[in-house]
C-alpha cells in the first residue's frame, strides 16, 4: 500500500483545518444543553466552519445531510442532525470535520448533559484515555498495530467493549484515505508510521455489548442491546519528534 507522506506545508494546512474542527467542538460544548435540537447544533457548527473560511467535510459526503454527526445514548456514530431535542441525562457524541484549502481535519468528542453516573463517567473517560494512549503510541518506527494495541489495552482495563466494525483511517486530501486504524489488535504490523503519515484515531466503546447495526436511515449506527456508547477522535501527524495532534486549538 502506498501511504501518503505529507510535507510540512501540507501538515500545516491540515492543522488549519484541525483548528476549525477543535473550535467547532468547543462551541458545541458551550451550546449543548437540554432543549436544543441536534439540527440547531448542526446549523451553528456549519455557520462557524463557513465563517472561518473552511468547508464542512461531512455535508454531502456520500449523501450525508449534515455538517456534523450527533449521536445520542446507544447511537455510536453517524447520527443525522435534525428535530431531535437534547434532554438532561444523555450521552451525546459529536463528530466534526472541516476542509481548509483541500486538506481535512476530523475529530470527535463525547459529552454528557448533566452529571454522569459512575458507569457512564467510566465509559466516557475510558474512551478518551484510549484515544490518548493510541496517540502516544504513534511514534516514528512504530506500526498501526502498536496504536491499536494501546487503544485496546485501555478499553479492556476500563471494562468497555470495542465497536469493531468502525475504525480510524488515513486522512489528508481525502477525509478517509486507505490506511485503516483498528481499535484492537489484528495480529499483524500494518502500516509503518514514518514522519509525514497522518491518521485519524477514533475509539468507539460501549458499556454493554458493542455489537452494532445501522438504522433504516442508512447512517445511524446503534448498539444492538441499546447500551450506551462513546466516541473520541483526533487527527494526528507523525513527526520526527513524535505524534502531533492537529485537531486542537
Amino acid at each position: 500500500m502506498a501511504v501518503p507522506h505529507r510535507t510540512p506545508r501540507e501538515i500545516e494546512l491540515m492543522r488549519r483545518a484541525g483548528r476549525v474542527v477543535a473550535d467547532v467542538l468547543a462551541l458545541m460544548e458551550e451550546e449543548l444543553r437540554p432543549g436544543v435540537t441536534t439540527g440547531q447544533l448542526d446549523a451553528i457548527a456549519e455557520a462557524y466552519i463557513l465563517k472561518a473560511g473552511a468547508r464542512p467535510s461531512f455535508k454531502g459526503y456520500r449523501g450525508f445531510p449534515g455538517s456534523i454527526c450527533v449521536s445520542i445514548n446507544e447511537e455510536v456514530v453517524h447520527g443525522i442532525p435534525g428535530k431531535r431535542v437534547i434532554e438532561e441525562g444523555q450521552v451525546v457524541s459529536i463528530d466534526a470535520g472541516a476542509i481548509w484549502q483541500g486538506y481535512h481535519g476530523d475529530a470527535a468528542r463525547t459529552f454528557y448533559t448533566g452529571t454522569p453516573p459512575a458507569d457512564v463517567a467510566r465509559l466516557i473517560d475510558t474512551t478518551r484515555l484510549a484515544l490518548m494512549a493510541g496517540i502516544a503510541a504513534a511514534v516514528p518506527g512504530s506500526y498501526i498495530e502498536h496504536v491499536s494495541g494501546a487503544v485496546e489495552d485501555v478499553a479492556i482495563e476500563g471494562r468497555c467493549d470495542i465497536v469493531r466494525p468502525f475504525v480510524g483511517h488515513g486522512i489528508g486530501t481525502e477525509m478517509h484515505e486507505d490506511v485503516q486504524v483498528p481499535n484492537y489488535r489484528i495480529g499483524r504490523h500494518g502500516v509503518l508510521l514514518e514522519p509525514g503519515v497522518c491518521i485519524a484515531i477514533e475509539p468507539m466503546l460501549a458499556l454493554g455489548s458493542a455489537d452494532v447495526k445501522t438504522l433504516a436511515d442508512g447512517w445511524t449506527v446503534v448498539t444492538t442491546d441499546h447500551s450506551l456508547a462513546a466516541h473520541f477522535e483526533h487527527t494526528i501527524a507523525v513527526t520526527e519528534s513524535g505524534p502531533v495532534i492537529l485537531t486542537t486549538a
